[in-house]
């Protein structure tokens, strides 16, 4: 039996109870409005950050062993008022291409201990190249360490003043992987080889709460890719089974910002929800993936959040899923710019997965075909 569909903030409702008819309205009063109660309440503020002061370097270009695809290393560098820091990302480009790729850029943890990164983030580089694609990886760790630290590592420390206590609203751990994905993006304006209006970023867990609040903030990712992101990510926080606000917050008190945790068994109390995070990225690309035994993220709270945010694309005049129904197993659902599955087994980032996601943004961003 399905569990009882939960009371949502209403994403077309503004907080001064105005309807929301009209994408301008969206664009220039709601979805403002949701944007802050998200920084507010769950993810936190993040810096102000002049782009202008990045500086890039390519370090090498070189073969795979044995193939013929370029790796291109780039070490982005940026500067806050406390100091510099640095991060890496990673480009696989097919030799052969003779215009500029789309991108697929996948967030990692750690940068790899080789450059095979289909064996060490279990992603088809080869196919996604055959397809017609770059890959790209930037390393989150690198950014903010996945510990409770008190924010002394990582970027927090290179923009948080440090002359008084840290804001209850601040920016977390999420936050700053988020803006590495942006960070990225900038750089990504930069290279020739890149068509950056043609870049989908994809995480995997946490990593897919990261992807999902990096395309919130910056819209000039084209299609982003959750894969299995559950709470905060795209799983709705009211009536969710599995993991809760609570053992989100206690088991990673860093993730978010310290205001979140006044909502641990209080989720009805939240100003928003997930659904309304998802509406964010309208009317761009949208993924989203579950599985069917993965009950800690709750594949129907998934689905739910996917299906109650479509009126935004409605706006747009774009279709949505066409059901409320949760799909069967291994069978895709697809929308003009929205697309969901639910696959057997559990949490992983599995080929079926890929599949699923590259099927999509195949047939929405026209990838050419590598000669």
């Amino acid at each position: 039996m399905r569990r009882e569909v939960p009371l949502l903030p209403d994403p077309l409702k503004a907080l001064d109870g105005r309807i929301i008819r009209t994408r301008e309205s969206w664009e220039t009063h709601r979805r403002p409005e949701i944007l802050s109660l998200f920084r507010e309440h769950v993810y936190g503020y993040g810096p102000e950050f002049d782009s202008a002061s990045l500086t890039f370097r390519c370090t090498e270009k070189r073969l795979m062993a044995g193939d013929s695809t370029r790796i291109k290393p780039v070490e982005i560098q940026f500067e806050g008022a406390y100091g510099q820091g640095m991060m890496h990302l990673v480009l696989y480009l097919p030799r052969s291409a003779v215009t500029r790729l789309p991108l697929v850029l996948v967030i990692s943890t750690n940068l790899p201990s080789s450059w095979n990164l289909a064996d060490e983030l279990h992603a088809p580089v080869s196919d996604m190249l055959a397809r017609g694609y770059g890959v790209g990886v930037y390393f989150v760790e690198e950014l903010d360490p996945d510990v409770d630290d008190g924010f002394h590592n990582g970027v927090h420390g290179l923009f948080d003043p440090k002359s008084r206590p840290r804001s209850p609203n601040a920016w977390g751990t999420i936050a700053a992987w988020a803006w590495g994905a942006s960070r990225v993006m900038d750089y990504l304006q930069t290279d020739e080889d890149i068509d950056c209006t043609r870049v989908v970023l994809v995480g995997h867990s946490r990593l897919g709460k990261t992807a999902l609040w990096a395309a919130a903030n910056d819209s000039r990712f084209a299609m982003v890719a959750s894969n299995q992101s559950g709470c905060t990510g795209a799983a709705v926080s009211r009536t969710k089974t599995g993991e809760t606000v609570r053992d989100i917050n206690q088991r990673f008190p860093h993730w978010f910002c310290q205001n979140y945790k006044q909502f641990n068994d209080r989720e009805d109390s939240l100003p928003v929800d997930q659904h309304l995070l998802l509406s964010l990225i309208a009317p761009r690309l949208i993924y989203v993936t579950s599985a069917s035994e993965d009950v800690w993220a709750d594949p129907e709270a998934e689905f739910l959040s996917v299906t109650v945010q479509e009126p935004v694309y409605a706006l747009y005049r774009l279709r949505g899923l066409g059901t409320s129904t949760p799909p069967y197993p291994n069978i895709p659902l697809v929308g003009e710019r929205i697309g969901y599955h639910m696959r057997t087994g559990a949490h992983d980032f599995t080929v079926f997965d890929w599949r699923g996601i590259l099927s999509f943004a195949d047939t929405h961003l026209n990838a050419p075909i590598v000669p």
